[in-house]
């Protein structure tokens, strides 16, 4: 508690009742979290099983039951620290044969979707060269996660996939409920409606959490939103943290409204703002901040630190992103050269993984090193090693290793027998 600023301090210690978080980066709201969880635990002394925190991944919640594990010690144990899915296959696992379903259930991967939703499509006449399957699998998801059912699906009269669609999407369901198989997308959806459908589920789940914990709430959807109002709604002791200038999952259906209104829907709820930054330099916060305070519909914070102010931001202009590789690997080089660093002392970040290349190609002909963190080469991917094939077929006949990796790509119906047949007849030949 005594590395706590006052603002952390009072997040931490207020429990009961409503609380929203607005925690700015790199202030320290992990840190608040888990100390909060500690202080109910031990200072408090709630039990483990009646404490609920949620967080988006699976990493995120296994640093967290860390943290609280090595504070809080075996007080911690029984305590419920996962990701919205987790909780969801919990409550499934629990009560899905109120819906018709075993609790064994298989959860479907993207590739298990895919082939339930062609059969769909097939049973429906629907041509998947008309309307592209990939289209109608990613409305439905996010219908989904609007809480929205085949019945509650309304197609756009302008839209002739939307129809498709809504036809696809009772008809996949109905799959999937006969394959005794859910979604990743059904999860939560399914776990709401079992709430809100059956008085004496809801009533176990809210009974069973007494304190609930949300963590990066901006990039709640509808369907997390409201299972976690409903689980709350009994005690009403929700603690809420996240901040509204960091929601950027808008694209898959986080909605920044559930933050931005989150005081105004809960009376007596009580705000906090944390706005002392431990990670970044004072230059970098005025940069941000001066972006940041542009943005339509926020809440207002300024991020501010007792860090020195550091280095200055530089700034380049490129015109397309040829240029812009060539001038940060120049960069790379000076700095290296000057300041007598390792090449590991440096990295490149970037938005997505298409922009990769012209900087590995940059760094290929310079003959600088590199690892590429959470992705694959560019010249290592399926479809680059492809084109590459069928050019190195076109200028060398002769290159069986090309040949073979594209002789059935796309597929032709070509099989391992003929493949070898003619291999032999081109070896009789040369």
């Amino acid at each position: 508690m005594s590395r706590l600023n006052p603002e952390q301090f009072a997040a931490v210690h207020h429990t009961e009742g409503p609380l929203l978080v607005l925690a700015g980066a790199g202030s320290g709201k992990t840190h608040v979290i888990t100390s909060r969880i500690v202080h109910l635990l031990k200072g408090l002394r709630i039990a483990a099983d009646r404490i609920l925190a949620v967080t988006f991944t699976n990493k995120a919640a296994k640093e967290m039951q860390e943290r609280v594990s090595v504070s809080a010690g075996a007080s911690s144990k029984g305590i419920t620290i996962s990701t919205f899915h987790s909780l969801g296959v919990r409550i499934l696992r629990n009560d899905i044969r109120r819906l018709g379903y075993k609790p064994n259930f298989s959860i479907y991967t993207e590739s298990d979707q895919a082939g339930v939703l062609r059969q769909a499509m097939r049973d429906l006449d629907i041509d998947p060269r008309q309307y592209n399957p990939d289209a109608i699998r990613w409305r439905i998801s996010l219908a989904k996660n609007r809480l929205a059912g085949p019945d509650d699906y309304v197609p756009k009269e302008s839209d002739p996939l939307d129809f498709a669609v809504k036809a696809v999407y009772s008809r996949y369901q109905q799959l999937l409920k006969a394959y005794n198989a859910i979604d990743f997308d059904d999860i939560i959806m399914i776990a709401v409606n079992i709430l809100e459908t059956f008085d004496d589920a809801r009533h176990y789940w809210q009974s069973r959490f007494r304190y609930v914990m949300v963590d990066e709430y901006q990039d709640t959807n509808s369907c997390q939103f409201r299972m976690i109002s409903i689980l709350a709604e009994k005690h009403g002791n929700l603690c809420v943290v996240g901040d509204d200038d960091q929601s950027i999952y808008g694209w898959r259906g986080a909605d920044v409204k559930n933050i931005l209104a989150f005081d105004s829907q809960r009376p007596g709820c009580r705000v906090i703002k944390l706005e002392q930054n431990y990670r970044s330099s004072g230059t970098i916060l005025s940069a941000a901040n001066a972006v940041i305070h542009r943005n339509i519909n926020r809440s207002e914070k300024a991020l501010w630190t007792s860090s020195e102010m550091g280095r200055p931001i530089g700034m380049i202009v490129a015109d397309d992103e040829e240029s812009e590789a060539r001038q940060v690997v120049e960069q790379i080089q000076l700095a290296q050269y000057q300041e007598r660093l390792n090449w590991c002392d440096f990295a490149i970040l970037y938005r997505s993984n298409a922009q990769s290349r012209s900087f590995e190609e940059i760094l290929r002909m310079e003959g600088i090193p590199y690892i590429l963190v959470g992705g694959m080469r560019f010249y290592e991917r399926k479809e680059v090693k492809d084109t590459l094939a069928y050019l190195a077929v076109i200028a060398n006949q002769s290159d069986e290793a090309s040949l073979v990796r594209i002789l059935n790509f796309p597929r032709r119906g070509i099989g391992d027998t003929t493949l070898q047949i003619g291999r032999a007849s081109c070896r009789e030949r040369v």
